[in-house]
């Protein structure tokens, strides 16, 4: 079991893990501005009566939801290409860092902190396929996990368990959705290059449930297509 153990923690550096938690941080608390403010941003603060007392239950809501939401998203990614022999870490971009958190001051989110980063002599098209459908997939089970207790236990309207599940439900659903779409270096444009059956089936599912779990479903989706191609910009070094 020692041997075990040590072998997980050597999976990590002392630098990705300090990259993963400062990304946590600013999603953490990005998140939370913007539920305790909505689209005012800072300027609906004063007008908000009990700011404070919201910003603080969203905050430890969305420490839960977004660490194991975000960060368990990433580490499939890391370990689905450790499991082929790459080298994989997560990095910050503090272009992306910057634009997180700017962008929730002004009551929307554009969610770009940083991304698993691989390094592989060669990969196949399905093993690149495989790595990034361990995303999504991992939302899949997050989500399919608080729906199971949603419907099990029928938390009652806004209490702070009840807040808790519907929020993994939205955040699950939507970082699904928006690693889905085909944009480089999206999850989605690798899975669509490598089986375009496993695609459209990964999204039926996605649209289905988005459909009914992500209100204002249709506006978010052009606002994730647009946040969707910054992102792209960024990595090729279009944009800055």
């Amino acid at each position: 079991m020692k041997g075990k153990i040590k072998g997980f923690a050597e999976r990590f550096t002392a630098q990705e893990i300090k990259d993963i938690a400062v990304a946590d941080i600013v999603l953490i608390l990005a998140f939370s501005f913007i539920l305790s403010t909505g689209f005012g941003g800072i300027f609906s603060v004063g007008a908000s009566p009990g700011f404070a007392g919201k910003f603080m239950e969203y905050l430890s809501i969305s420490a839960f939801v977004v660490s194991v939401s975000f960060v368990l998203h990433e580490m499939m990614h890391k370990f689905a290409a450790q499991h082929y022999g790459a080298i994989a870490g997560f990095r910050t971009s503090p272009t992306g860092l910057m634009i997180t958190g700017l962008s929730s001051l002004f009551g929307f989110l554009i969610g770009i902190p940083g991304a698993t980063m691989i390094y592989a002599h060669s990969f196949s098209k399905r093993q690149e396929g495989v790595v990034s459908l361990a995303g999504p997939l991992t939302n899949f089970a997050i989500f399919a996990l608080f729906a199971s207790l949603s419907f099990a236990l029928h938390p009652a309207g806004n209490t702070y368990f009840a807040k808790l599940i519907t929020l993994t439900l939205f955040i699950n659903i939507l970082l699904a959705l928006y690693n889905m779409l085909p944009i480089f270096p999206l999850d989605g444009s690798k899975i669509f290059a490598w089986d375009k059956r496993i695609y459209a089936s990964m999204m039926g599912v996605i649209f289905l449930l988005a459909y009914f779990f992500v209100p204002y479903f249709f506006t978010d989706m052009i606002y994730m297509v647009a946040i969707a191609l910054i992102f792209s910009m960024l990595y090729r070094h279009v944009l800055f």
